[in-house]
């Protein structure tokens, strides 16, 4: 008969191949959900255990890492403290017995030691923190050959970076804690090690052809630049925003960066080693430049920063090692550092700093150059020269910066190289054309516009030159009949470069530091722009250029920023200009301008996106400003044009383009409400006015009324019609801020036109292209912006609305819930995202004030339960780990929570305790959440639920005439059945407001003094058990910082009491801090991180 134990491991080891073998991804799925369940059986480890020592395929011990990994990071039944060293300590041995184990093998080994290591970090078992070893666990295998040590030093690498990070299993308090215990205790030793270590390998002379010598040097190297990137104080920075990063390197560590061969280490790494190791070697010189300033004195400060320029120096002077791409780039890192941490004042002190200026001028040069070559680092060098360049008024050395010699070089290179680059890759195919991402080009501009502006008369002398000399070609070959396409192609390339420039440098004109004479420079600049949009919208019913017109509208936000406004001053000799050449006298005349430029791209590119939408984005900016600016708009015939005749015949993206996805008509609500606030500036209470305004609108929804009549319809035609037509309603509605304009919007949509809408949900709730600009257009429709939903005392339509607003909530939410299971990866798009804006839409009318929701129950109307009952039912169809992974659903979510806390909580105490429990589970979770409206929501819920529950709980006490409710008795019954709830909330938010950087304290003390006053015997114990946890030198300072905090606290939640606890928990917050400051201790995490 067969080994029943060799079978059950045959059916792991076809799990496993599911696992990390197949393509199918449900398969996958099925496979990871079966080994999930595995995971709890209680004879899992012994089975793990089996697999590593009997298994000879590799993916056995795929499998028993994944297995592990699972069992020590799982949270709700984790393993007991025995078997978690039992698993340490056999990783350990197992790696010492086996140094040549496949390479995957031996990193998730090491993976699962760091992650056990991680999880166990505060476990003690006599007094001992027993996962706290990391150093003296690796020493055995530092001390023997070069394989054994790289394990070693993969081990420390992998668990700095384990402590590192945070997941999502755990909450973010532990893991910060950890981090910063850690941090105290073992990563300095660890930096010092790897250093040693790697002076050590420096010292000697490396045998490069040696692959095990290789791999000890990058591990060296990758456990160094882990140290150095170690989230120091918990701030989780984004990495995309690295080049502004400051390396916030602990006090403590001063002794390593005072010491020059610290950093000589590094440069004389780089030059010794092959290029493949450079990358990382300056990774780590990019991290030692940005250590935090006040780490030195000023005198350490410019010793350092001289050691610093002159290693710069060194391999500006010998840059062979540079054509490596990923060299190149780590050093524009390094050369961004330089003044994103240092001051130019600082700079121009170095010994050798016009030497090194002079090299890294010529070093940029050469780069910008070379624009095909790694064009991702070119920001880091733009960045350098932008910060040089905008320190220079505020510079107050003696000695001289030299920008005014290398900036004009540095613009000038950038600008010829983007002209130089244009023939290029029409030319050649396969090159990509850097105007094709208008995000980087944006990106350049922005830092170019700073640096274009140092020496101004320069930079306006060669952008004058280089246009009139683009401009002339290209009106020569517009005129010739034998002129190819391609030379047509190159000018207007070119000449699109140049409008992107010319707007980015008037953009970065500062009031302050500008002169008449830079303005009318700006003039000569913008004069030759707004000819060249004559010449080419002359053109437009032949031939344009997609790329150019997007520069023109470029231009155009720039100079509207800059030039037109109340700030601006009319005498500008910008404006001057502009009368001498073009004849544009005042600014009626340049909004004109605008307006006519406007116009001319919505008729003649309405079916090209990105110029609609960026055109229409401008009329919204120029719609907003200030109120005489509006008035000037609305005097042009140009804007009395567009009010008048906004239909597809005159605008063609108003028009039902069968080719087009629903979701391209999104510009029509920017388009409306610019035209909403032009109509707003003269209409008044003439109802005549916007009727005439409403004819197109009121045509549409009368034309998806006559559809929805008959039995058989076009489908698409209905669903574009209206899409449209909601999209362009919400943009109104937004624009309609005031009471009586939105009065005349509210009394032409209900009740005429609402049961269109509602029969759209109905009919389409499975389209969220459809569903979605409906709900949002409800969603505006309720939201009482600027006090606009103001009904006078005899009208019902408050209610209407409201009735109105729980039909579409009822309506959508009771057919959405019949979706059935849908793919996680559409989840959102097809469910979450209408549920959020339910979730908005219904805290909007619940918070408006314009509604007495009691009418309802008194008479019998059951649209304030119905929507109420369909947000629970929709809540609960969601898992908990969904409300926080949706930024957008977590907070509509937690706002409307919020408001139902608030003003129904006694909708809240009648539900059934699993839903209490749900909803009180959540707001556990989002206490601990990154995003701060959330974390606060949570406070606020948090405290008119204990507010609540203090009060009914005091009524019950005192001998009433009036007894408690049906609700409030089931609610206190609730609470009393499951205490450790509202317990663990208490854990929680003393643990935030103790141990971590509370940005919301106030919100946070709030509902701290209701949950102490419900739970004094808890708070007592886990108060002991705080001040326990101390070392015995430092308890009775904790204990008195607790003594403080209620002193002169009362039993009640009144104001002036909650006031006077607030005022004693930031005293607390004080002291707690600088009692523990220098406290390496940890609170058992058994009673404050679970």
């Amino acid at each position: 008969m067969r080994d029943p134990g060799r079978k059950s491991l045959a059916q792991l080891e076809n799990l496993c191949k599911q696992l990390y073998e197949t393509t199918d991804t449900t398969t996958r799925l099925q496979a990871e959900k079966a080994l999930v369940e595995f995971t709890n059986s209680p004879d899992c480890l012994s089975k793990c255990q089996l697999l590593l020592e009997r298994g000879s395929v590799h993916f056995f011990h795929k499998l028993k890492l994944f297995l592990h990994l699972m069992l020590v990071s799982r949270t709700n039944n984790p393993l007991p403290l025995e078997q978690r060293i039992d698993i340490r300590n056999y990783v350990l041995n197992y790696l010492a017995t086996r140094p040549k184990l496949a390479t995957f093998v031996t990193q998730a080994l090491i993976q699962l030691y760091a992650r056990i290591t991680k999880l166990g970090w505060f476990d003690c078992q006599k007094d001992d923190y027993v996962f706290r070893n990391a150093i003296t666990d690796v020493t055995r295998f530092l001390q023997d050959s070069v394989e054994y040590c790289i394990i070693g030093v993969t081990i420390l690498s992998q668990l700095t970076n384990e402590i590192n990070q945070a997941d999502t299993t755990h909450p973010l308090t532990k893991h910060r804690k950890i981090a910063s215990s850690f941090r105290d205790s073992s990563l300095f030793d660890i930096f010092t090690l790897s250093c040693n270590l790697l002076k050590q390998a420096s010292g000697k002379n490396l045998n490069l052809n040696d692959e095990s010598q290789h791999g000890l040097l990058m591990q060296l190297l990758k456990l160094t630049h882990n140290c150095l990137n170690f989230d120091f104080i918990g701030t989780s920075t984004d990495e995309s925003s690295d080049d502004l990063c400051t390396v916030q390197i602990p006090t403590s560590w001063r002794s390593a960066f005072l010491d020059s061969s610290t950093l000589q280490l590094f440069f004389d790494l780089y030059h010794s080693i092959p290029p493949s190791f450079s990358p990382l070697v300056l990774s780590c010189l990019v991290q030692i430049a940005s250590v935090r300033r006040s780490l030195f004195n000023n005198a350490e400060r410019a010793k350092f920063l001289s050691h610093l320029v002159d290693g710069v120096k060194r391999i500006l002077e010998n840059p062979q090692s540079l054509s490596d791409p990923n060299n190149y780039h780590e050093f524009c890192r390094l050369l961004a550092r330089l003044k994103s941490n240092y001051q130019l004042g600082e700079l121009v002190k170095v010994e050798n700093y016009p030497e090194v200026i002079r090299l890294i001028a010529n070093f940029t040069v050469t780069s910008l150059q070379h624009w095909e070559f790694a064009p991702n680092s070119v920001h880091y060098l733009l960045s350098l020269w932008q910060r040089l360049a905008a320190s220079v008024p505020y510079v107050k050395a003696t000695e001289p910066h030299m920008l005014e010699t290398y900036t004009p070089e540095v613009t000038k290179a950038y600008i010829t190289s983007r002209l130089e680059s244009v023939h290029i890759i029409l030319s050649r195919d396969g090159l990509e054309d850097p105007l094709e991402d208008t995000g980087l080009v944006q990106q350049q501009l922005d830092q170019l516009s700073t640096i274009g502006r140092c020496e101004y008369e320069k930079t306006c002398a060669l952008l004058v030159q280089l246009f009139d000399q683009s401009a002339q070609s290209y009106q020569e070959l517009l005129q010739s009949a034998s002129a190819s396409p391609m030379d047509i192609a190159v000018q207007e390339g070119k000449l699109t470069w140049l409008v992107y420039i010319i707007g980015a440098v008037i953009g970065g004109r500062v009031s302050f530091a500008s002169t008449d004479e830079q303005d009318a420079m700006d003039g000569e600049l913008v004069c030759r722009v707004l000819q060249l949009m004559n010449l080419t919208d002359s053109r437009l019913a032949q031939a344009g250029n997609e790329k150019l017109e997007l520069a023109m509208l470029s231009f155009f936000e720039q100079f509207r920023k800059i030039y037109i406004g109340d700030q601006v001053q009319k005498s500008s000799k910008l404006y001057r200009r502009l009368s001498e050449v073009l004849g544009l006298n005042d600014e009626t005349m340049v909004l004109s301008v605008f307006i006519g430029k406007i116009i001319t791209n919505l008729k003649y590119w309405g079916r090209c996106e990105p110029i609609t939408s960026k055109t229409l984005q401008l009329l919204n900016d120029l719609s907003i400003g200030y109120p005489f600016l509006s008035w000037l708009l609305v005097k042009l015939s140009a804007v009395q044009f567009m009010l008048n005749n906004h239909t597809s015949e005159h605008f063609s993206f108003l028009g039902i383009n069968n080719q087009s996805n629903l979701t391209d008509m999104r510009c029509r609500t920017t388009f409306y409400t610019a035209l909403g606030r032009l109509l707003m500036v003269d209409l008044g209470e003439d109802e005549d006015q916007y009727e005439q305004f409403m004819l197109p609108l009121t045509a549409a929804f009368e034309a998806v009324a006559q559809m929805f009549s008959t039995n058989s319809f076009n489908e698409q035609e209905a669903k574009r019609t209206l899409v449209g037509l909601v999209r362009d309603l919400r943009g109104i509605a937004f624009a309609f801020n005031a009471k009586t304009s939105f009065m005349m919007l509210f009394e032409w949509i209900y009740p005429s036109y609402m049961p269109i809408l509602q029969r759209a949900i109905e009919l389409w709730y499975h389209d969220p292209a459809c569903t979605t600009p409906v709900l949002k257009l409800m969603a505006e429709l309720v939201h009482n912006r600027s006090q606009r939903l103001q009904f006078d005392v005899s009208s019902p339509n408050g209610i209407l609305l409201f009735r109105e607003t729980s039909k579409m909530i009822t309506m959508y939410g009771n057919r959405i819930l019949t979706l059935g299971e849908v793919p996680k990866d559409q989840v959102y798009a097809l469910k979450l995202k209408g549920i959020s804006i339910c979730f908005s839409m219904l805290k909007a009318a619940l918070s408006g004030s314009y509604v007495n929701f009691g009418v309802f129950r008194l008479y019998g109307d059951d649209a304030l339960d119905n929507a109420l009952q369909t947000f629970i039912k929709l809540l609960l169809s969601i898992p908990h780990s969904d409300l926080l992974d949706y930024p957008k659903l977590s907070q509509s979510y937690y706002s409307l929570l919020e408001v139902l806390t608030q003003d129904h909580m006694n909708f809240i105490a009648s539900l059934e305790p699993h839903v209490i429990m749900y909803i009180l589970s959540s707001i556990s979770e989002g206490l601990t959440a990154l995003d701060t409206m959330v974390c606060t929501g949570c406070c606020s819920c948090l405290d008119h639920i204990v507010t609540y529950l203090f009060k009914q709980l005091s009524r019950s006490t005192k001998k009433r005439t009036t007894p408690l409710t049906q609700e409030s008795d089931r609610f206190l019954h609730i609470m009393q059945q499951h205490p450790e709830m509202i317990q663990q909330m208490l854990s929680t938010v003393l643990n935030i407001i103790i141990f971590e950087d509370c940005r919301n304290q106030w919100s946070m003390s709030r509902p701290l003094l209701g949950l102490i006053l419900l739970n004094e015997k808890y708070f007592s114990d886990l108060r002991n058990s705080i001040v326990n946890s101390q070392p015995p030198e430092k308890q009775q300072a904790m204990h008195l910082c607790f003594e403080n905090l209620m002193e002169g606290i009362e039993r009640n939640l009144l104001t002036k009491n909650r006031d006077r606890f607030t005022q004693n928990l930031s005293a607390f917050r004080r002291e707690v801090n600088d009692s523990m400051k220098n406290s390496t201790y940890g609170v058992n995490s058994n009673d404050m991180m679970s």
